[in-house]
């Protein structure tokens, strides 16, 4: 769509928000740095991000594909209750070797006080 007035592109409401909440996330993560080439002089590349190509432009351009899709609202909620709770993210199987390995439990405990013993 374009302005009759003006004769540029309307662009809808929610594209704008996306494209300013993407520019005020991009400020205060290595996004710009790791995404886009900004120079640093406080970051230094991680060796798995060196492993991400064999140019800065290629390493860029991997980068930038890792945030290309978003998570399902389920898996954002899955990885912040494991955060908050301090909890094993992943299968049953990688829970109990996460548990065994460090000797406590490492996913969530049922709720309430424990049953009394019948005598």
């Amino acid at each position: 769509m374009v302005c009759p007035l003006l004769s540029l592109p309307i662009v809808p409401p929610i594209v704008l928000l996306s494209l300013y909440c993407h520019s005020l996330l991009s400020l205060w993560s290595s996004y710009q740095i790791n995404g886009q080439g900004k120079i640093s002089d406080l970051l230094r590349p991680h060796s798995l991000y060196l492993d991400l190509g064999r140019n800065d432009a290629e390493r860029q351009q991997s980068y930038r594909e890792l945030f290309r899709y978003e998570l399902e609202a389920g898996e954002i909620d899955k990885i912040r209750k494991a955060t908050n709770g301090n909890y094993a993210l992943g299968n049953d199987r990688f829970s109990e070797e996460v548990s065994r390995v460090l000797g406590c439990r490492v996913t969530p405990g049922k709720a309430g006080r424990p049953r009394k013993k019948k005598d």
